[in-house]
């Protein structure tokens, strides 16, 4: 997640306060010189843009053929992709359908095992002619994670950094503590994340790439979810990666480093590994290499056999002046926060969602379907707001009997908390699932969410809180195309899915949490998706992992906090928060009041 403070998880043990004060001593003695350090000037940036006849490649041809033999009057597509298999083997399939273009596009990458395989399936790609661009946020490009910008020396690859954060790239620590000498821009993150193949299918979703995100580790795993979308929707996906691709603020790796520095900085381990691969190396561990090694050997997803859900779909897309350059104080805008259905000659969806400024309301084809009511009803006040999750904010205005939210990170402002209360008033069931705090892996963005909770609860709100452990069997969540896993045996499972169903209608899945960071600092990117039946299947099985995998958070008389186990389970009610050690508890007591909320 995004630019949080991480403490130390449930039962692992503190760093000694020598450590610690060695550590800040050593900080502080090199944040002079990384102030000093100045972004380039007169940067070269060939603009391009996506593939501009998508339908004519192989992946076209199959979409175009699924569409027939599905007898849909829709032009997009959609599957949900539950599981870290799923996820994983989706987009291996991706990289090796593209035939023309891939543009992929993340906070993180994390330059372990699984990335390594699926950047060396990326240099492939581009060794057949594939024109490849990468787009990552810059602020974790440091220590053994800056070799993932390797890749901007292969050949046929074009990589980016967005919004660069000045500081000495060889130490995570060094590098976070140096963005004090400029907190406010280091603190604005391109928090998107798209996986492109072609113009023509695409993966978006809350999912980085690392092991953690693809139950590749034997512990401390994420519970994710992602959607795979095909057909012309994804052409609104292309259009919000190019407008970020072009930008100023994504400068090319090249004008930031060169290839002998991070040379450089090659660990030992990571440089034996380099010998033998011409792309990223996988700096896993012995301990690790299990659990890899059957994540390394699933076979790409066969795509031919996806179970596509025909349906109208919206593409909501922050702005990229949403991140300020150095020298901008109020960027102007620049394009809408929310992108037009389809093209405009595509008469399955809504002909064009207005600008932003232009206040009108969504045009609807002549003979519109349920579907297509449905989305143009709750779109009307969309296309009006500042960035995505003030988007979904006036979707919650719109809610008429339920809300299901999953949010990880849940810090929620005054506005949020304004909607929610004007649901429950409107006899709407709102049910949120976040962390707990012994299943966060940022504890501090759980203390802004306790802060809030019991007005939450006050008010109707029903909180439930993902559980850490699960002994003997795997916390997950579910959907049709597998299990969202988490991690299993003892290990810790961290909730980090990003999803709405509303009024069993509307899915949103996408990169955005319901917090005053999303809201505010970080750019996001949604996908929604009018489908009854893509609503059913996402509430369905999330409804069943709140019975089975969370607490569900109560006030008792009026005042007192009761954590309920599921019912038939052997967890027993708690009255303080579950599974976390007593000095995190008392960690979070103590620190969480200073740290304010937009921060966390």
């Amino acid at each position: 997640m995004t630019v949080r403070t991480a403490l130390p998880a449930p039962g692992l043990p503190l760093l000694s306060w020598h450590r610690w004060t060695c550590a800040l001593l050593l900080c502080l003695g090199s944040l002079w010189l990384a102030g000093c350090a100045q972004l380039p000037q007169q940067v070269q940036r060939t603009p391009s843009s996506a593939l501009a006849q998508p339908e004519a490649t192989p992946l076209g041809q199959l979409l175009a053929r699924q569409r027939q033999q599905a007898g849909t009057p829709y032009h997009s597509a959609f599957v949900l992709l539950g599981g870290a298999e799923a996820a994983y083997t989706s987009r291996l399939a991706l990289v090796q359908a593209a035939q023309k273009t891939l543009d992929i596009q993340y906070y993180a990458i994390h330059a372990d095992a699984s990335t390594a395989r699926l950047l060396e399936e990326v240099a492939r790609a581009a060794a057949r002619g594939v024109r490849v661009r990468i787009l990552l946020d810059d602020f974790h490009s440091a220590g053994k994670d800056a070799q993932v910008m390797r890749m901007a020396f292969v050949p046929g690859v074009e990589m980016r950094m967005f919004n660069p954060v000045m500081g000495a790239r060889s130490s995570p620590p060094l590098r976070a503590l140096s963005t004090l000498t400029d907190f406010s821009r280091a603190q604005q993150r391109m928090h998107n994340k798209l996986f492109l193949a072609d113009n023509m299918v695409g993966i978006a979703g809350g999912r980085n790439l690392g092991d953690a995100y693809f139950d590749g580790l034997d512990s401390d795993n994420f519970i994710d979810l992602d959607i795979m979308a095909g057909g012309a929707v994804v052409r609104l996906l292309s259009r919000s990666f190019d407008t970020y691709w072009n930008d100023p603020r994504a400068y090319p790796v090249e004008s930031l480093l060169s290839l002998t520095e991070l040379d450089a900085m090659l660990s030992p381990a990571q440089h034996a590994r380099l010998q033998h691969r011409a792309s990223p190396p996988s700096p896993a561990d012995e301990a690790q290499a299990f659990t890899q090694q059957q994540l390394l050997l699933l076979p790409p997803m066969d795509l031919a056999t996806m179970a596509w859900i025909w349906a109208p779909g919206v593409v909501l897309a922050d702005r990229p002046t949403k991140v300020a350059l150095p020298d901008e104080s109020a960027p102007p805008p620049d394009e809408d926060s929310t992108a037009p259905p389809e093209d405009e000659d595509d008469s399955s969806l809504l002909a064009g969602l207005p600008s932003a400024a232009s206040g009108t309301r969504p045009a609807l084809p002549r003979a519109p379907t349920a579907n297509q009511k449905a989305l143009g009803r709750v779109l009307a006040p969309v296309d009006a707001q500042d960035s995505v999750v003030d988007g979904l904010l006036a979707l919650v205005d719109r809610a008429r009997s339920q809300l299901l939210i999953v949010s990880p990170y849940f810090v929620p402002g005054a506005d949020m908390k304004a909607a929610f209360r004007r649901a429950v008033q409107r006899g709407v069931r709102v049910r949120i699932l976040t962390n707990s705090l012994a299943s966060n892996d940022a504890p501090l963005a759980h203390a802004g969410y306790a802060r809030h909770r019991q007005e939450l609860l006050d008010m109707g709100v029903q909180l439930y809180e993902l559980r850490s452990v699960q002994p003997g069997s795997r916390s997950t969540l579910r959907s049709s195309a597998g299990q969202i896993s988490g991690s299993s045996g003892q290990s810790r499972a961290m909730l980090h899915t990003k999803l709405m169903v509303m009024d069993g209608q509307l899915t949103v899945v996408g990169s955005m949490n319901l917090d005053m960071r999303s809201q505010l600092q970080n750019t996001e990117i949604a996908l929604l998706v009018a489908s009854r039946k893509l609503s059913a299947e996402a509430a369905r099985n999330i409804e069943e992992s709140l019975d089975e995998s969370a607490w569900h958070v109560t006030l008792e008389d009026g005042k007192r906090l009761l954590w309920r186990a599921p019912s038939g389970s052997d967890w027993g009610d708690q009255t303080s928060e579950p599974d976390a050690s007593l000095p995190l508890r008392m960690l979070i007591r103590l620190i969480g009041p200073l740290a304010p909320d937009h921060l966390l």
